[in-house]
């Protein structure tokens, strides 16, 4: 496996068929792209899992994470969230967040993230925020 930056753009069409299908494809495309780290997992050549990191001063928030789904489950997505944990603290970030769907946060608590408050809706999906504190870089 290879873990390596790729161009937003790159992320667009996993992003669409694993999280949003039922959406435009432009849907998943985020007006702050173009700010972020896009982070691509590679097996076989082949781009199977996607992450964008945003950093804001200390915080860092993940969006769009998304895997293959007959890659889900093999340990390509660990290895990413590790990945771009390890980059938002060489970023400078000591707390990272996301808004996970609700069905996947027993996955992030694996890796320290914790629930915070109460569920919320993205259309017909339960989402929670979570959040985890980072180690300093070094």
């Amino acid at each position: 496996m290879e873990i390596r930056l790729i161009p937003a753009a790159a992320t667009y069409d996993l992003r669409h068929r694993v999280l949003w299908p039922d959406q435009p494809a432009a849907y998943v495309e985020l007006p702050e792209d173009a700010a972020g780290w896009h982070y691509g997992a590679f097996e076989d050549g082949q781009l199977r899992s996607v992450v964008s990191l945003f950093v804001d001063g200390e915080v860092a928030r993940f969006r769009k994470f998304a895997t293959e789904p007959a890659w889900q489950g093999r340990g390509i997505g660990s290895a990413l969230l590790r990945h771009m944990m390890q980059e938002a603290a060489e970023h400078g970030a000591r707390r990272l967040c996301c808004d996970a769907r609700q069905e996947k946060a027993g996955f992030y608590q694996k890796f320290g993230f914790g629930v915070e408050g109460e569920p919320f809706y993205k259309g017909p999906i339960p989402y929670v925020r979570m959040s985890c504190a980072l180690p300093a870089a070094g």
